[in-house]
């Protein structure tokens, strides 16, 4: 028998076990950075899914156009100004775009859901 003997050959072994072990759970790990979003948020996109809107406020310039894209597992939602200058049917998937002309702060909600709020800050 080689110098090793019995006791050298299954150290050897054991070692060679652990190492390969070790190389297959590295390799089938997974990341720790985040993924990417499937989509890349437009500008002045407002989500609506998880029952909230995102971002809860956004801030825009006059003249520019806000788009609210419902997302939320086929739950309907609608996009109501509180003061009744837009208002979007019951959506539970698609598009609701409104255009802001003035300046000024706008709240809206939901009709079936007020706890779901959020505003936009239109700036001259």
């Amino acid at each position: 028998m080689s110098s090793l003997g019995t006791v050298g050959y299954m150290k050897a072994f054991g070692l060679f076990a652990a190492l390969m072990i070790t190389s297959a759970l590295t390799a089938c790990s997974t990341p720790t950075t985040p993924a990417a979003p499937a989509e890349p948020v437009a500008e002045n996109q407002v989500t609506v899914a998880d029952r909230m809107y995102s971002p809860k406020t956004l801030t825009i310039s006059v003249g520019d156009t806000v788009t609210w894209v419902f997302a939320d597992r086929g739950m309907a939602h609608n996009v109501v100004a509180d003061d009744n200058s837009f208002r979007s049917a019951l959506m539970e998937t698609g598009q609701f775009t409104h255009t802001f002309d003035t300046a000024g702060t706008f709240t809206y909600h939901c009709t079936p859901h007020p706890d779901m709020t959020a505003t936009v800050v239109v700036e001259p």
